[in-house]
């Protein structure tokens, strides 16, 4: 008995040590940044000292940890449940009191320029896993001074993608943008498929460029929205209390766009290994970068130690 415990005892150490033991889905995060969500936005102005009104008041809310943490803004078990688990004003935040300053109300958020028709979109994952995006835009009539409302979203998304192929570290994808005029909202959801766990983030857009009519005529229009920049992100990863990707999208070789869900190219079989679409397999977690560097000489480590143990016991 002994013996069996020890040899375990050594084979958990080893996965331990070479990676394997870590929780599955530690670094699986991410946000959009092409339009540029509202954490991005103010994380990319500083969490310290924010420029913009909106941001400013978004970190008194929260605080600035909220948005170190800018790729975390998710729901662990929602499994598809959105509607039921995020509750209306709350749809920013996707209900975690954490991001609470997401949720205000207001016409000067930092905005995207927005045109209808063909876009492509961008959603930083700072670790990449399978899993479909669904974009949804404002109804006709938005009023960004009032809090986000389920209701205000058009009934159907205008984009939907399963696993597009990844960019410099982003998720990469095209879509068409529906005829729209003056402020409106994006909203993005992107479940995972190979966990219940989904992300959030409402991106602020500006057709026409102008600030669209709805706020009141004394509102300045909002400042242009900017993504955080590579070094922006990496400055901020030690002041995060989330994972930042262990699994080396940077270098990744350049992939065509996804395209939306019902074209033909949509149902294409999942590119090969090694064709630069870096997608964890399901259940991959952030054990997978482990399991082709380090997978062999820990079950190596494990044959050993095993036979030792049973050598000796043989011998006792």
């Amino acid at each position: 008995m002994t013996s069996r415990r020890t040899a375990a005892g050594a084979v958990t150490v080893a996965l331990v040590l070479s990676g394997l033991a870590v929780a599955p889905g530690a670094y699986a995060h991410g946000s959009m940044t092409d339009p540029v969500s509202r954490v991005s936005a103010c994380y990319a102005e500083g969490p310290e000292a924010p420029r913009s009104a909106a941001c400013k008041a978004a970190v008194a809310a929260s605080g600035a940890q909220a948005f170190y943490d800018w790729n975390a803004v998710n729901i662990g078990d929602a499994a598809g449940r959105h509607r039921q688990l995020i509750p209306d004003g709350r749809l920013c935040s996707a209900g975690n009191e954490k991001y609470r300053g997401l949720d205000l109300a207001r016409a000067d958020w930092p905005a995207s320029p927005m045109k209808s028709g063909a876009h492509t979109f961008r959603y930083r994952g700072t670790a990449p896993h399978k899993g479909s995006f669904a974009l949804y835009v404002t109804k006709d009539g938005y009023d960004p001074t009032k809090p986000l409302k389920w209701s205000d979203l058009e009934d159907r998304p205008f984009v939907t993608v399963t696993d597009p192929g990844m960019q410099d570290g982003s998720y990469v994808f095209q879509g068409t943008v529906p005829k729209k005029s003056g402020r409106h909202l994006i909203y993005s959801i992107w479940q995972r498929s190979d966990s219940p766990e989904a992300f959030y983030t409402c991106s602020d857009v500006v057709f026409g460029g102008n600030d669209g009519g709805t706020a009141p005529a004394a509102t300045a229009p909002a400042p242009t929205a900017s993504a955080p920049t590579e070094e922006q992100i990496e400055d901020g990863a030690d002041r995060s209390t989330v994972g930042h990707g262990a699994h080396g999208t940077h270098g990744a070789t350049p992939t065509a766009p996804a395209p939306v869900s019902g074209t033909p190219e949509s149902n294409a079989p999942a590119p090969a290994a090694g064709s630069g679409v870096e997608l964890a397999e399901t259940g991959g977690g952030a054990t997978t970068p482990y399991l082709a560097g380090g997978g062999a000489a820990v079950l190596a480590l494990g044959a050993a130690v095993l036979f030792g143990a049973g050598r000796r016991r043989a011998r006792g």
